[in-house]
């Protein structure tokens, strides 16, 4: 395993390598035609592997680089474009969204390769398995992926600890918490409190996963008056904790894509009664449009990459519309141009998470996206 570590951590290099080359060039190296192509080799590689072998891998390898420190050397100094939303200063306006780095082992690699702020997670109170696999396929001519991971995390003690031995990362953190599979709803926020107690020390805000389809009846945690009930409780308990404490965690709320328009409109009530933090725009979404006729599209999970990108948008405009500015929002489905990005922030997003875009482009596209926010963020209102 750990000479298939060395080998990976050799894939990555090449990868973030020939994208920096791409992206900026070198005397004498024909960056428009060989370097795609070697990157396409290189990905190639990963993509062989079973998605969720592939996934554990690369990340085992970037914390590898990063330990030897080839990765911000390759990567190169990260887009300084500093921002305040919630209260917090951003390096700059691109994270990388939940789900990649489930415990919370990763994020100085993911520092490393630019990113202004990172989401680990999602945590529960217990070590949870998951669903059963297979349970994460690609949709490659899709740029797309269904996940039906079902929240598998090593619990949010062990999360914690992982955080705790970060030391190497000047970003936001984030810590994307919920409810164990086996709780049933109606003891959800005893959970919920739970998680946010325990991640309070070592979290600069914290999003409430309510919104995940790949846990039974989650989503019903969503409806009006439950999600304010739910809310209050986080609230109550985030005042209690910053007056121990002396530090203020903003709390964040993730939605789904697949509400109704009066569900939006609900929601944008709750939240702003409760005086919510931030809100992410979105998660995964349970539809196959865009995916129809790839042999994936049967199983069970969420959609994400490219087929989302309209969707969420359309949540994300919803909520902004509704919010008028009363809470920052966090955009993310389905980038992977440095324009959907900037689009996102059209829309009404003030930062942007990338997720499946960054699978399929790799590291080169944090770049791209920061860039592109930077200068954009100086013409929009």
């Amino acid at each position: 395993m750990r000479s298939g570590i060395f080998i990976g951590a050799r894939v990555v290099v090449l990868l973030i390598g020939l994208q920096r080359r791409s992206v900026y060039g070198r005397v004498g190296v024909d960056t428009t035609e060989v370097n795609p192509i070697l990157y396409r080799i290189a990905k190639r590689a990963l993509f062989m592997m079973n998605p969720e072998t592939a996934h554990e891998f690369t990340l085992a390898s970037l914390r590898m680089a990063q330990g030897l420190g080839v990765l911000r050397l390759l990567s190169g100094k990260p887009v300084d474009d500093p921002v305040e939303v919630m209260g917090l200063k951003f390096p700059n306006r691109v994270g990388l969204a939940a789900g990649m780095d489930k415990q919370g082992n990763t994020v100085e690699a993911f520092g490393a390769l630019g990113f202004g702020f990172v989401e680990v997670g999602t945590l529960t109170p217990r070590p949870q398995p998951g669903n059963e696999a297979p349970r994460l396929f690609r949709c490659i001519p899709q740029q797309a992926i269904i996940n039906h991971m079902g929240i598998n995390n090593p619990g949010v003690d062990r999360g914690v600890e992982n955080l705790k031995a970060t030391r190497h990362f000047n970003g936001v953190l984030g810590v994307n918490i919920s409810k164990n599979k086996v709780t049933p709803n109606d003891e959800a926020r005893i959970d919920y409190l739970a998680c946010l107690r325990a991640v309070w020390e070592v979290a600069d805000y914290v999003t409430i996963n309510f919104s995940c389809p790949n846990v039974p009846n989650l989503c019903e945690l969503a409806k009006a008056e439950t999600a304010a009930d739910l809310l209050a409780a986080l609230k109550s308990e985030q005042a209690n904790l910053s007056q121990e404490t002396g530090r203020y965690v903003p709390i964040v709320m993730k939605v789904s894509p697949d509400m109704s328009e009066q569900q939006i409109r609900e929601l944008a009530h709750v939240f702003q009664d409760c005086q919510l933090d931030g809100l992410i725009c979105t998660n995964t979404t349970t539809s196959r449009k865009g995916v129809e006729n790839h042999p994936a599209s049967a199983q069970k999970g969420g959609l994400s990459g490219a087929p989302l990108y309209d969707r969420s948008n359309e949540t994300l405009d919803a909520f902004a519309k509704e919010l008028r500015g009363s809470i920052p929002i966090i955009g993310v489905g389905g980038i992977s141009t440095a324009q959907q990005a900037v689009e996102k922030l059209r829309l009404g997003a003030s930062l942007v998470q990338l997720y499946t875009g960054f699978i399929y482009k790799g590291p080169a596209l944090v770049r791209e996206c920061a860039e592109a926010l930077k200068e954009a963020a100086l013409t929009l209102p």
